[in-house]
């Protein structure tokens, strides 16, 4: 659950009252499968891509999908086929997802957990239990979730912290604090980055990044960038690209790069970033930005080379698809295909666009309400 501002909390509460009053008794749906939405291929690297769907607050509806590359199909739901004794299905708000080995990783922010499935299947593992846990990464053997700690929407909740839990056991094996409600994270040359937002309190932001070494798990530094950080992606040259959100009202977003030698700011990008991808020297950029002033979203698409830091005018949707609330974004790192997420309105089911290399649709698909966070499976 992305949580920019107390206006996003007092929206989906809102939801979630009309909502309930209309299913009182919310049940997993059961798989549904598209045949051939596309071209099967059985020779491509990439196999699969995994999409988890948040789902509506307090509403037990997140869910996850698959796009077969080999197949040309897309199913919906297939966490309740592969898991049909888990009566109650994944869960309530599903904010991440992440591949590693043989496991398939989701983050359940609303329930407090990390579920654990097989990456073949689908079926569960086990799960690893955390308040209020946001965003997952990995790297050497183990796993590391950043969590708020303190109740969903709570100003007064502790500072956050980040967990490392073993892959095999599935336990949490050491922990280190952070700052308030930690977003996302990337690891370069040992350590690993933390964005953290303040996103509660917002008249008290936080603005930095935590720099943590993984040998003793330990804050060792922090960097000042801007209020309410969130996205944070690493290129392949060592630096960070994190993006602030603002506060909606007289402070836009803005993307910033800071080197990871000297740990600052080392260029600042005046563009609206609300996610972005970054593959080989391209990074892909969309932007939702809310003005509490106007009471609507402004969105824009960007296209940066990482390797020169320069703006370009290339796009990657060129042909004039109109998407009511990008939400999220993944590069197929062979085909260079990109998946952009249509949230619609929050509350019904969204849409999964496919673009070529042009930026002309491919083809889309509906999804699950509030779709998020993709992640490739390999042969």
């Amino acid at each position: 659950m992305r949580i920019n501002n107390l206006r996003y909390i007092v929206v989906m509460l809102f939801a979630v009252a009309f909502l309930a009053s209309c299913r009182k008794d919310p049940k997993p749906v059961p798989e549904e499968v598209v045949e051939t939405l596309f071209p099967a291929d059985l020779n491509v690297a990439v196999k699969g891509l995994y999409l988890v769907n948040e789902g509506n607050m307090s509403m037990n509806k997140a869910s996850l999908d698959y796009v077969d590359f080999t197949s040309g199909q897309y199913r919906r739901n297939i966490y309740n086929q592969s898991n049909p004794q888990i009566t109650k299905g994944l869960g309530d708000v599903a904010n991440d997802i992440g591949v590693y080995g043989s496991k398939l990783y989701i983050v359940v922010n609303g329930s407090n957990k990390v579920e654990v499935l097989d990456v073949k299947t689908g079926r569960r593992l086990g799960q690893v239990d955390l308040l209020n846990p946001r965003y997952i990464i990995f790297n050497q053997g183990k796993v590391y979730v950043s969590s708020y700690l303190g109740q969903i929407g709570d100003p007064n909740a502790p500072k956050g912290i980040v967990a490392e839990i073993d892959t095999l056991t599935l336990k949490e094996i050491r922990r280190t604090e952070v700052g308030r409600q930690p977003e996302e994270m990337a690891v370069v040359g040992g350590k690993l980055y933390v964005a953290n937002s303040g996103g509660y309190s917002p008249e008290k932001y936080e603005r930095t990044i935590s720099v943590v070494s993984l040998v003793t798990l330990k804050e060792i530094n922090t960097i000042d960038v801007a209020i309410n950080l969130h996205r944070l992606k690493a290129d392949k040259y060592g630096d960070l690209y994190v993006t602030s959100r603002g506060d909606t009202k007289n402070i836009p977003s803005k993307l910033y790069v800071i080197n990871t030698q000297t740990e600052q700011v080392k260029k600042v990008f005046d563009i609206s970033a609300g996610n972005l991808a970054i593959d080989d020297d391209l990074a892909y950029i969309y932007s939702a930005e809310f003005n509490s002033s106007t009471g609507m979203n402004s969105i824009s698409y960007t296209m940066l080379n990482v390797k020169d830091e320069t703006l370009l005018t290339t796009k990657f949707i060129t042909d004039g698809t109109d998407i009511k609330l990008p939400y999220g974004i993944a590069v197929h790192p062979v085909t260079k295909e990109v998946f952009v997420t249509d949230a619609t309105d929050y509350v019904t089911p969204g849409v999964l666009y496919c673009f070529d290399v042009s930026g002309k649709k491919k083809w889309s698909v509906q999804t699950g309400d509030i779709p998020a966070q993709f992640a490739f499976v390999y042969k």
